[in-house]
């Protein structure tokens, strides 16, 4: 059980990450994240989605435009992100409200499907995170950064400044996620558009490395699934939980 004044701290600590911030970047994240969303769930044809973590609803903009699904929900943990989401007005958007980081303010299966994109690398006790998605909802998508390297230790500066406090990779997530009990339906090795690479690096010539780097990387597909930019999964919980807690 995490504490009041942990809860707290956590949410103060993002209370304001909103206030100033690159829209062109978060709209054009959004429109990624968003796609990978549909691509991987359309097939469900669900009635009911919930965004965990929204931030201001770039992704949700995207999917509200897409006609993904008829009503959409979300939490947030930030006010300033809750203000921006709210003002964009989105047709499909039922309610949002604001939740701690760990406890969803929803019913068991309230929703058929739930989505979580570049929110775990944030949080310090994922696996809680992950029951309470597994509990509001039959289906869940999660998109997570690849941010590994073998020299990851020597950047710990460089991913903190954007909150990053997990590493993954694509094999390190999926073992989160079936050591938890869920079952992956489906998967992909995703890598950033080029209007992301360009948005990233200011020089052209680390754009380039960044594209010929990624071509590379796309090519083999052994590489592919060990470092793409990066993994989208749809899974679905069963009943089964970590058995060091039977």
């Amino acid at each position: 059980m995490l504490k009041e004044d942990s809860l707290s701290s956590i949410t103060e600590s993002y209370a304001d990450s909103y206030t100033i911030y690159d829209q062109q970047w978060r709209l054009e994240g959004g429109r990624n994240k968003a796609a990978n969303i549909v691509s991987l769930c359309a097939s469900l044809k669900v009635k009911s989605l919930l965004d965990i973590g929204s931030g201001d609803g770039a992704v949700l903009e995207w999917l509200s435009k897409e006609n993904f699904v008829p009503e959409i929900y979300a939490v947030e943990i930030a006010d300033s992100a809750i203000e921006r989401l709210v003002a964009r007005k989105l047709p499909h958007l039922k309610e949002v409200k604001k939740f701690d980081g760990y406890h969803i303010p929803f019913a068991d299966k309230a929703f058929e499907l739930s989505t979580c994109s570049h929110v775990l690398e944030h949080v310090e006790h994922p696996r809680l995170v992950l029951r309470e998605i597994a509990r509001v909802s039959e289906y869940q998508f999660f998109e997570i950064p690849i941010d590994f390297s073998f020299f990851v230790d020597k950047r710990i500066a460089h991913f903190l400044a954007y909150g990053h406090i997990n590493v993954f990779t694509p094999s390190l997530f999926k073992f989160l996620l079936k050591s938890e009990g869920f079952e992956i339906i489906k998967e992909d090795f995703r890598f950033y558009s080029n209007e992301i690479i360009k948005m990233t690096h200011a020089s052209k010539k680390k754009q380039l490395i960044s594209r010929i780097k990624n071509g590379l990387i796309r090519a083999i597909p052994f590489l592919k699934k060990i470092k793409p930019n990066v993994y989208v999964v749809l899974c679905k919980k069963s009943t089964t939980t970590l058995p060091i807690f039977h």
